[in-house]
């Protein structure tokens, strides 16, 4: 009876949570969808902020860097006056090596004002002062380098293509306006006017700039001859470093952890210190080289070799841990099949495991590579952020030169005051997007040609 009358009494609370048909929707299943929905929801505009965000990203910097592949020239033809390149006439490059290039720089300003008058172009308030800012002083330096490599051009006229200074270029790429030249201590409405009529006349083109990518950095003063070639050379060479290093390192490391080592508290400490490794803040790795290679054992600053090393410590986690996970993603029927038919452990790892886990393995040391190519905090620690106007050598000796990065060049050209660096820094953001894109690329492409399915 008692029996009876408890079920006779807790029947109708069970009921009221499970009346009704499924097809029926309850208040409860209501607030669920709904709830649903608003997760749903949530995510969805989570994702649509990422997007714009990269939208606005993406966007600024090409708006910003797409002008610094190129460059405003200026063609018109300068007579090499033999008093002034050769004043000797002896036509000895050694001793014409002695005049400065500032001489230089006179022939193409006299060059420019005997165009100005060939052309009868009249400008209101044209000075010496203009004419000598047209160009840039890099334009100086090529006009005599051409003479001292052919002394023979002595006295000629040839029709020279120059490089105009980053002002004059900065007129064509919006930078400078006729209202901001008319307050800008460096250029001049007259200049302006000057730009706008040989722009007309042809003697003034804007065209693709490789210098960019292929030249040096240059001096404050001369923002418009600055490039890129020695940073991308700096960072290939660190990456090279860093792959030759970091990956049969932390891929032996892997291997001992998860298939030999034994399961003790030493292993526990070491896997443990690994995941905290990876999360340590990257400039701490730049204290740490500056301390171990530099100051201790005396390897020279600014050099690909340091900064390869301080990334190399840095990379490791990353390539342990993906490198771990990837082998514990092979099945362990692989591992007893092998071992069932008389395989041993080195056999099984090397023959069966190594060869599944790859593309995971391939996948984290790309990826690891990518977050060394884009990090600066370190290598400002060693060094990496000193003017360096020379290519370094080829391997081996190329890694103990001075060289510059990627990411370290930007830093340094965003500190400058001409805006022009700043173009420049933004087109050296671009150049580094591409080479983390190519990057994440091979990963992708890496996985899918490797993967397989079991």
């Amino acid at each position: 009876m008692t029996d009876a009358t408890d079920l006779s009494g807790s029947a109708p609370r069970r009921e009221s949570h499970t009346s009704g048909s499924l097809l029926t929707e309850t208040a409860r299943t209501r607030k669920r969808n709904a709830a649903e929905k608003r997760f749903k929801a949530y995510g969805i505009a989570a994702i649509a902020v990422a997007i714009l965000a990269l939208i606005f990203l993406l966007t600024s910097i090409i708006r910003d860097g797409a002008s610094s592949f190129q460059q405003t020239y200026a063609s018109i033809p300068v007579t090499l006056t033999a008093d002034v390149v050769d004043p000797d006439g002896n036509r000895d490059p050694a001793e014409m090596s002695g005049v400065y290039s500032m001489s230089y720089g006179v022939l193409l300003q006299t060059a420019l004002r005997s165009w100005i008058e060939q052309e009868g172009i009249e400008i209101e308030g044209l000075t010496d002062a203009d004419l000598s800012s047209f160009f840039s002083s890099e334009a100086q330096g090529r006009l005599r380098n051409i003479v001292l490599d052919d002394p023979s051009m002595v006295g000629e006229t040839l029709e020279l293509t120059a490089l105009t200074s980053s002002r004059v270029d900065g007129m064509f790429k919006g930078r400078v306006s006729r209202e901001s030249a008319a307050i800008d201590a460096q250029t001049s409405v007259a200049q302006f006017d000057l730009a706008e009529e040989m722009r007309e006349r042809g003697a003034l083109v804007t065209r693709f700039n490789s210098d960019f990518i292929t030249k040096p950095d240059a001096s404050d003063n001369r923002a418009e001859a600055a490039g890129i070639g020695v940073a991308i050379l700096g960072s290939l060479y660190m990456m090279l470093i860093v792959l030759v290093l970091a990956l049969p390192i932390g891929v032996a490391a892997s291997i001992y952890l998860e298939e030999f080592a034994p399961k003790n508290r030493l292993t526990d400490i070491i896997e443990v210190n690994i995941s905290n490794l990876a999360a340590v803040p990257s400039i701490v790795f730049g204290i740490l080289g500056l301390a171990a290679f530099i100051n201790f054992a005396g390897l020279p600053r600014s050099t690909p070799i340091v900064g390869g090393l301080v990334l190399t410590l840095m990379t490791l986690p990353t390539i342990i841990i993906s490198t771990r996970a990837a082998l514990k993603s092979v099945p362990p029927s692989i591992r007893d099949a092998a071992l069932g038919v008389g395989a041993s452990r080195m056999q099984t790892v090397m023959h069966h495991v190594l060869p599944l886990a790859m593309p995971g393995i391939l996948t984290g040391t790309i990826l690891g590579l990518a977050q060394a190519l884009g990090e600066t905090a370190p290598l400002l620690l060693i060094g990496m952020v000193a003017f360096v106007s020379t290519y370094p050598s080829a391997p081996p000796a190329g890694f103990f030169d001075p060289a510059s990065a990627l990411p370290v060049q930007v830093y340094n050209w965003t500190q400058r005051a001409d805006p022009a660096f700043f173009e420049r820094a933004s087109g050296a953001i671009i150049v580094l997007l591409i080479f983390l894109l190519c990057m994440n690329l091979l990963a992708i492409y890496l996985r899918r040609k490797f993967e397989r399915r079991w």
